[in-house]
């Protein structure tokens, strides 16, 4: 694998603006996060959100999803099956390199409309498969860290998922060392939120002051 800092080299969407990368493995709490920085008004975009809403019923994505894998891979409802997508991407990866080549245009797209549309002193990028997918030219990364065992507990227990399953997911992602070994700041979450806010209300002032002072060098 290549670094994800090299890789993020690769796209700049919008110059002048302060970015910062947010990930974490599944079950980390980034959204909980994001959404402590969104009400300290930052700019959040979620790529995962974005996602969801490309494959919902009567989103962009369904009608180049179902003439891709056919229908059964669309709900009754008209919205990309996930579970029967998960399935088939851990079976094949050429499946997942199919899904991927759909979504990843649109998800890029969206995020390019979000950024110019920010009005926050500075802009967060909720990306799941930041060390994984790189492409993101970034001021800053923050990773959102816990134990691997509080993961599954918590995808368990959200998502009704198995085990087994989960531990599938997670092994389609970078491992907790790749992901600390770029950050440059961490925020372990290994209990209820509230102990989290000190942290992110110390880094909302951080990164409000890297803004305003025009410190957008990016890794």
């Amino acid at each position: 694998m290549s670094s994800a800092v090299d890789q993020q080299k690769t796209t700049n969407i919008a110059t002048g603006k302060f970015l910062i990368g947010l990930t974490g493995g599944i079950g980390s709490g980034k959204t909980s996060v994001a959404n402590g920085f969104a009400e300290r008004g930052a700019s959040v975009i979620d790529t995962d959100a974005i996602a969801h809403s490309l494959t919902a019923p009567g989103g962009t994505a369904i009608t180049a999803i179902q003439a891709a894998f056919g229908n059964d891979i669309i709900s009754p409802q008209g919205a990309m099956d996930r579970a029967k997508m998960r399935a088939l991407v851990f079976s094949d990866v050429r499946q997942k390199l199919r899904l991927e080549a759909i979504l990843h245009p649109m998800i890029r797209a969206e995020v390019a409309r979000q950024t110019k549309l920010a009005t926050g002193p500075y802009i967060i990028y909720v990306v799941p498969l930041l060390v994984e997918k790189g492409h993101w030219k970034l001021a800053r990364i923050l990773v959102v860290d816990c134990d691997e065992e509080l993961q599954m507990q918590r995808v368990m227990q959200r998502d009704g998922l198995s085990e087994q399953v989960v531990k599938a997911i997670m092994a389609q992602q970078a491992t907790r060392t790749q992901r600390l070994a770029v950050a440059t700041d961490v925020i372990q979450n290994q209990g209820a939120f509230e102990a989290l806010i000190p942290e992110i209300d110390r880094l909302h002032q951080l990164y409000c002051q890297l803004s305003s002072a025009n410190q957008t060098e990016y890794l």
